[in-house]
């Protein structure tokens, strides 16, 4: 039937814009994901680390 052409066709171009945009939001996130696990294991080394002599 001509309707279920129309509807596949259309069903799979959204499925491919919906990928191109989740790529391009992965590859945005991913660095912030980065940076921010960076920035969560230097608070942990800090916290973990005893203090160290004071020097005046």
């Amino acid at each position: 039937m001509y309707g279920d052409h129309v509807h596949h066709l259309l069903h799979r171009l959204r499925a491919e814009q919906l990928r191109r945009e989740a790529a391009h939001r992965h590859r945005r996130t991913q660095l912030l994901r980065t940076r921010l696990g960076w920035r969560l294991v230097e608070v942990g080394l800090r916290l973990a680390t005893p203090p160290g002599p004071v020097t005046s």
